[in-house]
């Protein structure tokens, strides 16, 4: 079932979400959750989905990357669900790229992350995950554990001189944007 994603200002945003679990896991109510992650986040063209951004507030979120049209120079990412994530940093480096939400409609800004992370959660089935994930992304990961933790891209923004619509990046930013994803994953393969 496609579910309402909530918006910038909704308090349900901003609440950190709880631990699942993991005998809960296997439930109706948790798979039936994920399955509307999944729907509601490819329905929405989202490069990811935080159950907190359909105001439910258990630790899970699904990320997917595929030829998204709002996002066409991300690298893809296989559909991932993740329970009760953690995210370790690998390096000092920080990369500075744009981001933007489908919690923050119409806007992207720029974001410093983190281009190399170990995350280590729970599949769907309950199976332990561990991976790295490098460059962009990296930071669609961090972007969605950001809001587990009831926090927005926007937060994170050291200088809020980058917000900008959709339209004036599309005319402004995007093309450098691009080169410098191009550049991104050329460095870290993702």
């Amino acid at each position: 079932m496609i579910r309402k994603i909530v918006h910038i200002g909704n308090p349900a945003l901003r609440q950190v979400a709880e631990t699942v679990d993991s005998d809960a896991i296997h439930s109706a109510e948790i798979q039936t959750l994920i399955d509307d992650l999944i729907e509601t986040m490819r329905d929405a063209n989202g490069a990811g989905l935080a159950a907190t951004q359909i105001a439910v507030h258990k630790r899970i979120c699904v990320i997917e990357v595929k030829k998204n049209p709002r996002y066409p120079y991300k690298p893809d990412i296989p559909l991932t669900v993740l329970i009760n994530p953690k995210v370790n940093f690998l390096t000092k480096d920080r990369i500075n790229v744009f981001e933007g939400c489908l919690s923050v409609p119409n806007m992207r800004g720029k974001v410093d992350r983190c281009p190399e992370i170990l995350i280590e959660a729970l599949d769907r089935k309950g199976k332990k995950l561990s991976f790295t994930s490098k460059g962009i992304s990296a930071g669609t990961f961090q972007h969605e554990l950001d809001h587990l933790d009831g926090l927005i891209y926007t937060d994170r923004m050291s200088d809020s001189s980058s917000l900008t619509t959709l339209e004036e990046f599309a005319e402004h930013y995007e093309d450098d944007f691009k080169r410098q994803v191009i550049s991104i994953v050329d460095l870290y393969g993702s």
